[in-house]
């Protein structure tokens, strides 16, 4: 993984990629004690970044293979990312999620044009399992939602808008806090910064109970969750980070940081408030942790990535009313 592989993916999805912008709230820099700068990547196409690697990875396919069709797994964020960018492409698309992913995520995906192939997360069944066999027998490129060169370098064009818009502002050091599972995004985002803003450091961001990531920075080895569902945040709930995330992780990052469910839901209902953007609680991590960790980073501004908005109405319902 490198700068080049980013900004080639940058210039095939030009064009298709919505360029999100970088918001901003005094009433969020007094909750914070320095300011918050928010990139809402929830207002990308399909509610999420996903789009951004999705894009990136199918376009980067040769046209035979691509016509023979993708296959993905996902809770749901990857998923539309995937379907969207496959009805663009032309490519048939195969889609395996957890049953008990978030209907609109579910309903969402299949309105794209997918189909949806559902499985027992809950009951211990493994999604690669899953969508092994099924790129198998039906001839399929399967298109990981992490571990996949082409998929962490559409994630990274995050990174590069975050680096220009950045220096717009007039930031040229902070912590830039990405919400975090598998660390495709937060991967991209780091070898971005690197190249293109030495003086911005990504940190990932988690849920209690699912700070994998945040473990295996401490520990410098891939630490793996005791629990695969029961959280909040299905967005960014994955067993372990990626074989190709991790090392770029342990080489750009500073520490996780890890936050409760209840202050990502905290955080969805300010971000409604003051910034008008609707995030779901995987999406919301990051802004949580500049808002309730302001102990956890340094300096006079942060950077909070909104990673996706993709909530059922009740549970967004249920955020409103931290207010």
């Amino acid at each position: 993984m490198n700068i080049e592989l980013i900004e080639a993916a940058a210039a095939r999805i030009a064009g298709h990629v919505r360029q999100t912008p970088l918001l901003h709230s005094p009433f969020l820099d007094a909750i914070a004690g320095r300011r918050v700068w928010v990139k809402a990547e929830c207002l990308q196409h399909t509610g999420s970044f996903k789009y951004r690697g999705g894009r990136s990875a199918i376009s980067a396919l040769d046209p035979a293979t691509r016509a023979r069709g993708v296959i993905a797994y996902s809770s749901g964020n990857h998923a539309q990312g995937i379907a969207r960018a496959a009805a663009e492409l032309g490519a048939p698309a195969v889609i395996v999620m957890p049953a008990d992913a978030p209907a609109l995520k579910i309903a969402n995906t299949r309105a794209m044009g997918a189909e949806v192939v559902l499985y027992d997360r809950a009951g211990g069944v493994l999604r690669e399992a899953v969508g092994e066999r099924i790129a198998a027998e039906r001839g399929l490129t399967l298109i990981r939602p992490y571990d996949e060169p082409q998929v962490i370098a559409g994630q990274g064009t995050a990174g590069l808008e975050i680096a220009a818009q950045a220096a717009e502002a007039g930031v040229a050091r902070a912590d830039v806090l990405v919400c975090c599972g598998g660390g495709g995004l937060t991967a991209g985002i780091a070898l971005a910064l690197e190249a293109r803003a030495p003086g911005l450091r990504a940190r990932p961001c988690e849920p209690e109970g699912f700070d994998d990531t945040a473990r295996s920075l401490a520990s410098g080895r891939i630490e793996r969750n005791a629990q695969q569902a029961g959280g909040l945040c299905d967005a960014i709930l994955t067993p372990a980070p990626g074989k190709l995330t991790f090392p770029i992780l342990a080489r750009l990052c500073g520490p996780g940081i890890v936050v409760s469910d209840a202050q990502c839901l905290h955080a969805m209902a300010l971000a409604f408030l003051r910034l008008k953007i609707v995030l779901e609680p995987g999406g919301a991590a990051a802004l949580a942790a500049a808002l309730f960790h302001p102990d956890a980073v340094a300096g006079d501004d942060v950077i909070a990535v909104a990673t996706g908005g993709n909530v059922d109405p009740g549970l967004f319902a249920r955020a409103l009313g931290m207010l």
